[in-house]
C-alpha cells in the first residue's frame, strides 16, 4: 500500500509530533509513505480568501507531482486535505478549468489520482481488523473525545469519507486500539483558529466551549487530525483557563500519536513530550486490564 505524502506546512514545523507519529505509525500497518520531492504550501490558510485561482493552483500542483508518480495521495492535515479536495475535484467537473490550472502550474494534471484523508486511510483502508492485531498495548482507561473539527468531514461532497455531523472513523479506531471514545457534542464544532490572531476573544470562547463540553462527556483527553487544531487546543489552553477561570489540563492527542502508543512506541518516540500540556500523568493511568468499560458495560446493563 503505496502513497505520495503530502505532510503541508505544519508537519514540517509546529506539528512535528504528527509527522513523527504518522510515520512510524504507517510503517509498522504497511503503508508506504514517499514523501513528494518538491512539494509546496497548498495555501491552505489564506489563498481561498485571497484569489480563488490561487487557492486551485497551488494544491494543483503538488496533486500534478503525485500523479506524474502514479499515485494516490496521503494527507495527515485536515485544511491541506480540504484545499487539495477541492482541486481535484474542480478540475474534474471543468474542462477550462483544469487548463488554466494547467497554464498557471506549468504541468499537465488530469485529476486521475485520489486524494485520501491520513485518518480514512487508517480507519477505512488499512482496516480496524488489521490494526487490532498490531496493537500490543491496549490504552484502557483513556477516554477519548475524538475531535474532527469543522474541515475533514464536510463540505459533504468533499470530506465524503465520513458522516459530516456525526462522524465515526475517528471513535471506532480509538475504540480498536483499547481506549473509550466518548459521546459528545463539539467534534465536529470549529475550534476558531482562523480568530487566534486576529479575535483572540473569540477563538479563546471557541476552544473554551469544546473543553468544557469534551470534559463534561467524561473524556480523560481529546483526540485530533489538524496541526492548526491541535496547536489551538493545546497551546492556548493555559489562556483559556486565564480567561475563564478554569482549569482544564486536557491532553491533546493527534490520532496517530495514541494509535503509536498502542503499537507500542514510547511517548518520547512520538513527540508527545512536545505537547504544552503535560499527558504523561494520564499516560500513567493506562491500565492494564479494560476495568472501567467493563463496570460501564455492567452499568448500563443494570440500567
Amino acid at each position: 500500500m503505496r502513497y505520495a505524502y503530502y505532510p503541508g506546512c505544519s508537519l514540517h514545523a509546529t506539528g512535528k509530533e504528527y509527522d513523527l507519529s504518522t510515520r512510524l505509525v504507517a510503517k509498522d500497518l504497511g503503508v508506504d509513505l514517499w514523501e513528494l520531492p518538491d512539494w509546496t504550501c497548498c495555501g491552505s490558510s489564506a489563498a481561498h480568501g485571497t484569489n480563488a485561482m490561487l487557492a486551485l493552483a497551488l494544491p494543483a500542483r503538488n496533486l500534478a507531482l503525485a500523479e506524474k508518480a502514479g499515485l494516490d495521495m496521503a494527507v495527515p492535515c485536515a485544511a491541506c486535505y480540504a484545499r487539495l479536495r477541492n482541486a481535484e475535484l474542480a478540475v474534474r467537473k471543468s474542462l477550462d478549468l483544469q487548463e488554466a490550472i494547467q497554464d498557471i502550474i506549468d504541468m499537465e494534471y488530469q485529476a486521475t489520482q485520489e486524494v485520501y484523508a491520513l485518518l480514512d486511510i487508517m480507519a477505512n483502508r488499512v482496516g480496524l481488523d488489521l490494526i487490532k492485531e498490531k496493537v500490543k498495548k491496549p490504552l484502557y482507561g483513556l477516554k477519548v473525545a475524538c475531535y474532527y473539527g469543522c474541515l475533514l468531514v464536510r463540505p459533504p461532497e468533499v470530506g465524503a469519507f465520513d458522516d459530516p455531523e456525526d462522524p465515526q472513523s475517528m471513535d471506532r479506531l480509538m475504540e480498536a486500539i483499547g481506549a473509550e471514545a466518548v459521546p459528545w457534542a463539539y467534534k465536529t464544532e470549529c475550534c476558531g483558529a482562523g480568530h487566534s490572531t486576529t479575535r483572540t476573544d473569540i477563538a479563546l470562547k471557541m476552544l473554551y466551549d469544546i473543553l468544557r463540553n469534551a470534559k463534561l462527556s467524561g473524556a480523560n483527553c481529546l483526540a485530533t487530525a489538524c496541526p492548526l487544531c491541535m496547536l489551538n487546543l493545546d497551546m492556548r489552553q493555559s489562556a483559556v483557563e486565564q480567561k475563564y477561570g478554569q482549569q482544564f489540563r486536557f491532553p491533546i492527542f493527534y490520532f496517530t500519536e495514541l494509535m503509536g502508543l498502542a503499537l507500542g512506541h514510547e511517548p518520547r518516540e512520538l513527540g508527545i513530550d512536545k505537547h504544552f500540556v503535560d499527558a504523561m500523568p494520564l499516560l500513567g493511568l493506562i491500565q492494564a486490564e479494560p476495568m472501567v468499560r467493563e463496570e460501564s458495560a455492567r452499568g448500563r446493563e443494570e440500567e
